[in-house]
């Protein structure tokens, strides 16, 4: 009877030596839904049974008010481990000395992901991607072929896509082009930009001394988009915009692989085009967008990237083992295994990208070779202010009918002095 209460005692104190030398990591992240949070969970206790000296807390956030509460964390020393961010906000925390430089442990690891110029500030790499993000041309083929375009079609540059949107709205009876859309904070300039990189805009000079946002290409992308929203746009939200396409009422819009992962879990029955973001064509003018005999010359252009990366706290105790669990995270394996779970096809790792389950599908497909024709903004710290003003920009120029021209003039003004901040 006393050996075995002492061999209970023994065990007792082994197991809660056991627990006592576990390390706890803290992660904070973005991913509620339930149809991927199980995933995250489970993934999580698969690292804990790999690692039982780890153990991971993970804490939730909303994109409503997460920046906010990572900032104000970070400010009274009381950040997580790890913290899921936004691309546009690396700079912003990794400027003030919030993130750990991951440069060194990265480096082997560079050619295998994407997406690390969005983490990297001052030749720094200070996150790791995990799943990126961009946007497709998505359109109805039903309503092409109603007017008169062939079942293959696709646009292949702004002249094209300008013809058939026109086509597409002369149907009348309700019918839209154009999905274009309204003052929606975050949202309206990732549908400029796209345009704009495709021109060939930039926002600041190669050597990044000069904001150079009303170039002459700024200035043709504004008014080709303008052009769109003026003569054949559905004007909504984003959520607004995809219903009325998912109705049958709009041509083409611009969105992301939730459009897809929709048509799916809603049983859409839709005949779904898909296609890279269509380029200018070589020196397209505004003039020449609803030319019928202009010569059609393929010509891909650029869509927005951004995405979803994980950065380690530069005052964590237990940095070693937030990068350990980072990497398994991000693993292309697990990547995959989210990808799948939230019905997503944007993963941060290459030889993800090559699985199956994207290459056989031509829509994830689609997404996947956007991403190596897509471009970000800036690595800046005040990004974020930036952003607000290219918004309040194109608004005052779909909206109050401000001349691009000079709109985009007052703007590079506008971020200039931003910069001096």
């Amino acid at each position: 009877m006393l050996n075995s209460i002492l061999r209970a005692l023994i065990f007792f104190l082994l197991l809660s030596s056991a627990v006592a030398a576990q390390t706890t990591i803290e992660w904070w992240q973005f991913w509620t839904d339930p149809d991927i949070k199980p995933t995250i969970v489970a993934m999580v206790k698969e690292f804990e049974r790999q690692n039982p000296d780890l153990r991971v807390n993970l804490t939730d956030l909303t994109w409503a008010n997460g920046h906010e509460k990572i900032a104000i964390a970070f400010a009274s020393g009381a950040a997580p481990d790890i913290v899921e961010l936004g691309s546009d906000w690396i700079a912003q925390f990794a400027s003030a000395g919030r993130l750990a430089d991951l440069t060194d442990h990265v480096a082997s690891q560079r050619l295998h992901y994407q997406g690390w110029t969005m983490a990297t500030y001052n030749e720094k790499v200070f996150a790791k991607p995990w799943i990126l993000g961009t946007r497709l041309l998505f359109f109805n083929r039903d309503l092409l072929k109603r007017a008169g375009y062939t079942a293959d079609f696709a646009p292949v540059n702004w002249a094209e896509l300008g013809h058939a949107i026109a086509a597409v709205s002369k149907l009348g009876s309700g019918i839209y082009g154009w999905g274009s859309n309204t003052a929606e904070k975050h949202r309206l300039y990732k549908k400029f930009m796209p345009f704009f990189w495709s021109a060939g805009g930039r926002i600041f000079s190669e050597d990044d001394r000069f904001c150079v946002i009303s170039s002459q290409q700024a200035i043709e992308a504004l008014k080709f988009y303008k052009s769109l929203h003026e003569c054949c746009g559905y004007v909504a939200d984003q959520r607004g915009i995809e219903d009325a396409f998912l109705e049958g009422k709009v041509g083409f819009v611009i969105s992301g692989d939730w459009l897809l992962k929709r048509i799916e879990l809603e049983e859409r029955r839709i005949n779904l085009g898909t296609v890279v973001m269509p380029g200018p064509g070589p020196d397209f003018s505004t003039s020449q967008v609803y030319d019928p005999n202009l010569q059609v010359t393929a010509y891909p252009g650029k869509s927005f990237m951004g995405g979803e990366f994980l950065a380690v706290n530069a005052d964590s105790k237990n940095q070693l083992g937030a990068v350990k669990l980072i990497d398994f995270i991000t693993s292309p394996e697990n990547q995959l295994r989210f990808c799948k779970a939230n019905r997503s096809a944007n993963p941060s790792s290459r030889e993800a990208q090559l699985d199956s389950y994207f290459q056989s599908n031509p829509h994830l497909q689609n997404f996947v070779m956007q991403l190596n024709l897509s471009a970000h903004p800036p690595v800046d710290p005040n990004w974020v202010y930036m952003e607000t003003e290219i918004e309040a920009a194109v608004e005052r120029v779909l909206f109050e009918n401000a001349p691009p021209g000079e709109t985009l003039r007052q703007l590079q003004k506008t971020i200039t002095n931003l910069r001096k901040q």
